[in-house]
């Protein structure tokens, strides 16, 4: 009866002021919304970066020659070679998926009538499966023509379409690198761009590594690849990579074997600060709105001083004049928090629906944004209720 009696005086109250009750409760639906757009942000940040790590390849180990110390020079043995890949295959072959390796050297190619220096890559046939390529058109290199050093190539899609117009034209034509005739297989591109920051250039011809070998003068692999079978696995697996590429080289010759996990764990480093630092900002103004609540309720307070003392003056209790206060500030909050939760989620749907892009909705950030709008109009409604139960009647009906 009491709360049923406070609710319809604190709508009748608010809807006597609209405009300030409106300006009230802007800040809450700010508030509110970024708080869930924070969290959005977010989960589409951590899905973003899982996403182009995994398409670069999952679980992977890169390996390449660093360095053969201060004191010594670097030798053409303390390179990797096509033997120490052998030898990883063989050593882990109980935790590995595969491990390949890239060879790479560059020749001119004539293109649009103009020669033009063009990146070569040697490698195998496990190649396309670990950096998880994608296949336009044709095939990819198999164990046959690595084995038989079959003269085949493949090109990117971007190459292929200023050589041939198409990447499909491409498809069985005919181009000479180091003065002999290779056969076009196929054209492929990255899952995910790297922006020339891989051993892939945009302009990229892919032969076996077999091939390339007779025209590279010194045999070095950089980098090579191996992808283990399970993900806690990797950093274990890294230190054996390490191991076996040491002991199968002179000493002094150091080695740089690195994950995609120190990566993946920096990139979510700085998604955590920026979601941090994002909160705070929405804490803030969730802090604003209710100190403006707090506001305008002293001054409501103030305001409806008389008709206080005339319900102390007829009997209403201090309880129930607390009650009614303290509803409509939580009337003004959650009336806030509830629209702020439409556009909080309004925002992303739109986005995802005309950008056709995936993006994460968490009910978690849902309930905790309800949970905080309900929470401010409690905590700031509090001092501005206890101030109107405890009036003195005769003192209030005197006011003007």
């Amino acid at each position: 009866m009491f709360l049923g009696e406070s609710l319809r005086f604190s709508a009748q109250a608010l809807h006597a002021n609209p405009v300030r009750s409106l300006l009230t409760g802007l800040g809450m639906v700010i508030g509110t919304a970024s708080v869930i757009l924070v969290v959005t942000i977010s989960l589409t940040s951590r899905d973003y970066i899982l996403e182009q790590v995994e398409g670069v390849g999952s679980n992977i180990i890169f390996a390449y020659y660093a360095t053969g110390g201060p004191s010594r020079p670097t030798a053409d043995a303390d390179y990797v070679k096509i033997a120490d890949v052998a030898a990883i295959r063989s050593e882990l072959a109980t935790d590995i998926s595969a491990a390949t390796a890239v060879m790479s050297n560059y020749d001119q190619i004539l293109i649009g009538g103009k020669l033009q220096d063009i990146k070569i890559n040697g490698t195998d046939e496990y190649y396309s499966a670990v950096r998880n390529l994608v296949i336009g058109t044709g095939r990819f290199l198999d164990a046959g023509d690595i084995a038989r050093r079959e003269k085949v190539a493949l090109l990117t899609d971007h190459l292929a379409e200023r050589m041939y117009g198409s990447a499909a034209a491409a498809l069985g034509q005919v181009t000479r690198l180091y003065g002999l005739q290779f056969t076009v297989i196929g054209t492929f591109h990255e899952r995910v761009e790297t922006f020339g920051q891989s051993e892939v250039d945009r302009d990229t011809v892919v032969i076996p590594i077999t091939v390339l070998r007779y025209f590279t003068p010194v045999e070095r692999i950089d980098p090579l690849y191996v992808q283990v079978r399970q993900a806690p696995e990797v950093e274990r697996t890294a230190t054996r990579v390490q191991e076996i590429l040491s002991a199968r080289h002179r000493p002094g010759a150091t080695y740089s074997v690195d994950t995609l996990t120190a990566i993946l764990n920096a990139a979510k480093n700085i998604s955590l600060i920026l979601s941090l630092v994002l909160v705070l900002v929405s804490g803030i103004t969730l802090l604003i709105s209710g100190i403006g609540i707090m506001n305008i309720m002293l001054v409501t307070v103030t305001e409806r001083t008389r008709e206080i003392g005339l319900r102390l003056a007829v009997g209403a209790s201090a309880k129930l004049i607390l009650l009614q206060f303290l509803t409509e500030a939580m009337m003004v909050s959650l009336s806030g928090g509830l629209v702020g939760i439409l556009v909080g989620v309004a925002i992303p749907v739109s986005v995802g629906l005309f950008a056709d892009i995936r993006i994460p909705i968490s009910w978690v950030a849902i309930a905790v944004a309800f949970g905080v709008s309900c929470l401010v109009g409690l905590v700031f409604g509090i001092l501005p209720a206890n101030r109107a139960a405890h009036l003195n009647p005769t003192e209030a009906l005197r006011y003007e």
